[in-house]
């Protein structure tokens, strides 16, 4: 793996109990009104991020290996269009495991969002499997942190992302998962998931299949 320009990862201060949360900007560009048939739509789309938003680096904490995945910035722009906010779920174990810092998880965020426009919220898991908290997908936390952040309803929001976690992490939280399935995705987390071929076929379903009601038979 490519040094980090940020150099080696070293001990942060002690991980909090619960997740991470950055909010976009306070200058950030203004989404346009919601349109007439907003009551049919989410109150929030959030993503998982690697596998998702952008190809999976496995502890990736340098921005210049961010590549955004295929159709991954029409569909946000998409969204932003119809003025849903937009936020990112992430596990990121790799601090807890000493082989990623906060800085360098910010440096990757503030690059996704150089990309993409600034998400409305970051929400991440700095954990371990072994913390058992309630934040780490598939638990709630990360889903329901951002919702609250966003001041969205959970029945209301939707989950994208490319793995089990991701799905179990919705339905935890009572909200909506759509799975985009990639080379690591489990054909039983497939089968028990709603399912799109990209993120952008995954908005269109979102925006067209009458509202975000929570998917039957999600991983839990």
């Amino acid at each position: 793996m490519k040094p980090s320009p940020l150099g080696p990862a070293l001990p942060d201060d002690p991980l909090p109990d619960g997740p991470w949360l950055w909010d976009a900007p306070a200058k950030g560009p203004a989404s346009p009104p919601r349109p007439p048939v907003a009551d049919r739509l989410p109150d929030a789309v959030l993503f998982d991020r690697d596998g998702t938003l952008v190809v999976d680096v496995p502890y990736n904490g340098d921005p210049d290996r961010v590549i955004p995945m295929p159709a991954a910035r029409a569909a946000i722009a998409t969204l932003r269009e119809r003025g849903i906010p937009v936020g990112v779920v992430s596990n990121q174990s790799g601090v807890a495991r000493g082989l990623l810092t906060r800085r360098q998880v910010e440096s990757v965020r503030r690059r996704v969002d150089a990309l993409f426009g600034p998400f409305a919220v970051w929400a991440v898991c700095p954990h371990g499997p072994a913390r058992g908290c309630g934040c780490r997908k598939p638990a709630p936390g990360l889903v329901l942190a951002a919702c609250e952040r966003l001041g969205a309803s959970p029945e209301r929001t939707v989950v994208i992302g490319d793995i089990g976690a991701d799905m179990g992490a919705a339905e935890a939280a009572g909200a909506r998962g759509v799975l985009v399935p990639t080379p690591v995705t489990l054909p039983q987390e497939v089968a028990a998931a709603e399912t799109a071929p990209d993120l952008h076929a995954a908005v269109r379903l979102v925006l067209t299949s009458g509202g975000p009601v929570r998917a039957p038979g999600a991983v839990r």
